[in-house]
């Protein structure tokens, strides 16, 4: 055996000759693995999020298969486990609450194994940062595999986008402008094939946001999920993995500041969702990496969004795709001095180079920088007193008349109460008003559910107002769309002043100046601190683990005793 093969972590197990290797190697073998098995190749865990409980990840078994190929090309051992999935569509009362229960399964069933390195396969929105925010924290060699968009929804002649048409179509049914058969008819031609969300959702933008950290090969992001080039791209990553272990290039030397950097760029340019801004800055907190919501706002402040799609814009993924995918967006803002052209990838060359050949096949979905969707796409993030530590916005899903408004509270103290009143008649509401909605937050909901793009008011519907200011301490899906104000920390379970807000205050939003201003003099928010009542929290079981130590939706949302890297070494046997 040769030395480098010695001193893999995996012959720690495989490699000892007495008790405790005999017990290793001969339960396996009752797989049909031959001895050479454990000789001192690379062992390869492919952490699998395949369930029939998320739809996007119900092909992972075949995209498994695929790495599997490539690994044993190229001399490794493929071993694939599971992982808790994390379901958008499905889970109550929100997938986020899970996202970190997930990302501890991730570190700690490849801390505990035999494993060199290990490919990530994640679609649906959370199984990509709960995949790598795990494998970041025992930093081993990895890369993501994501499981590619669904192909373009069609209705009625017209494309109609993951998420982006539920809500354009739930409200159409109560402006009475659609029916409801008509409504139940779109749901087989929104999904029609295996794969995520084909707008620019979360999982498209956290797709995009591997393939811009440079932790997933070129192309990752938009390869549709029935494309054979789809699994193409898996069985190079098997090969690759292979690679990156005999260089022991580990996530800690990919996911630097510049790779980050990069990213919030990448996310601006793609009009890509609110989401990735707690995701990214939970996995740079595994990593090391002092990331801040200011540097959202600075880096996003002047980027211009060039993707054209769906909730921004008009087109899908597999567009994107057939118009030259993220090679190109990058390409183009590397151009511009966007990017840091050095970044390294896991390709095991420079961003610059991963990028150098890409070519346009459509500028009307992936537009010029000189010919932008929107001049400043980047998301931004607001302050003031009712978010002393942030709140985030989406200016190219936004309206513009909305972007400096000032209007009158209608409070909703949580999401019970707003679908109480919310289809009252005699709800005081109209078009200048601002909904609130309190008690969605992180510990609130708990786990920060996408709840924050309100839909409006029957009334309003009625009347032909589509879209009013909404400001809350939720999220809201990627794939939605409007005037909305997310992730106000700190949130108002833990008596953040979002949870101060009456009836009939005056709310002042001026994104341009980043301001988000409650109109009431501190003398009376003070008078209202004394009144205000915590809600009532978990008290067992894990929702009381993740309420008791979950941070703020501006640090990320990570529970605090996970950030940081722990590292591989597992020194003790188990028998």
């Amino acid at each position: 055996m040769s030395d480098a093969k010695a001193k893999r972590r995996s012959q720690q197990w495989f490699g000892d000759t007495g008790k405790d290797g005999f017990m290793h190697r001969s339960w396996m073998k009752n797989q049909g693995l031959p001895p050479d098995s454990f000789d001192g190749r690379p062992v390869i865990g492919i952490c699998n999020t395949w369930s029939e409980l998320t739809p996007c990840n119900h092909h992972f078994r075949e995209l498994a298969q695929r790495v599997k190929h490539g690994v044993l090309q190229a001399g490794g051992l493929p071993l694939e486990f599971p992982v808790s999935s994390l379901g958008e569509t499905l889970m109550r009362p929100t997938a986020m609450l899970f996202r970190n229960l997930t990302s501890m399964d991730t570190e700690e069933t490849i801390r505990a194994n035999p494993l060199d390195g290990v490919v990530l396969l994640a679609g649906c929105d959370k199984t990509t940062p709960a995949t790598l925010m795990g494998a970041a924290s025992v930093d081993l060699p990895a890369l993501v595999v994501s499981g590619g968009p669904m192909l373009n929804g069609r209705f009625r002649g017209q494309r109609i986008g993951s998420g982006t048409h539920v809500w354009k179509f739930s409200e159409a049914v109560k402006a009475g402008e659609m029916t409801n058969a008509q409504f139940m008819q779109a749901e087989s031609c929104m999904s029609r094939s295996a794969g995520h969300c084909m707008s620019m959702g979360t999982a498209s933008t956290m797709a995009c946001m591997v393939e811009a950290l440079g932790i997933g090969l070129p192309g990752n992001a938009a390869i549709p999920a029935v494309d054979s080039r789809r699994y193409e791209l898996a069985q190079r990553a098997g090969r690759q993995i292979v690679e990156l272990v005999n260089r022991d290039v580990r996530p800690s030397s990919i996911l630097t500041r510049e790779a980050f950097e990069n990213a919030i760029r990448v996310c601006g340019a793609i009009g890509g969702s609110t989401n990735a801004v707690v995701h990214l800055l939970a996995v740079a907190g595994r990593v090391g990496v002092e990331l801040t919501l200011d540097d959202w706002d600075r880096l996003g402040r002047d980027v211009p969004t060039l993707v054209n799609l769906m909730p921004s814009g008009e087109y899908l993924m597999e567009d994107f795709y057939y118009a030259g995918g993220l090679p190109v967006v990058m390409q183009r803002l590397l151009a511009a001095g966007l990017l840091h052209g050095d970044a390294p990838s896991v390709a095991l060359t420079p961003l610059r180079d991963n990028v150098g050949d890409a070519e346009c096949f459509d500028d009307e979905v992936i537009r010029p920088i000189d010919r932008p969707l929107v001049a400043q796409g980047g998301l931004a993030v607001l302050r003031g007193n009712l978010a002393p530590n942030g709140a985030v916005i989406k200016p190219s899903a936004a309206s513009p008349h909305l972007m400096r408004h000032t209007g009158r509270a209608v409070v909703f103290e949580s999401i019970e109460h707003y679908k109480e009143r919310v289809n009252d008649p005699a709800l005081d509401i109209d078009a200048d008003s601002v909904m609130v909605l309190k008690n969605c937050g992180p510990k609130g909901y708990p786990g920060m559910a996408e709840v924050g793009n309100m839909g409006l008011p029957p009334k309003l519907l009625q009347q032909g107002i589509t879209d009013i200011v909404r400001i809350s301490d939720a999220r809201m899906s990627g794939t939605a769309y409007g005037t909305v104000v997310l992730h106000v920390a700190p949130e108002a379970a833990i008596g953040g002043v979002l949870g101060l807000v009456r009836d009939g205050d005056l709310i002042e939003l001026d994104v341009a100046e980043r301001k988000l201003e409650l109109k009431v003099p501190e003398e009376e928010l003070e008078r209202r601190r004394t009144e205000w009542r915590a809600p009532v929290m978990p008290t067992s079981g894990y929702a009381r683990l993740y309420v008791e130590h979950v941070q703020q939706a501006d640090q990320g949302a990570d529970l605090d005793f996970l950030r940081g890297c722990r590292g591989d070494a597992v020194p003790r046997e188990s028998h």
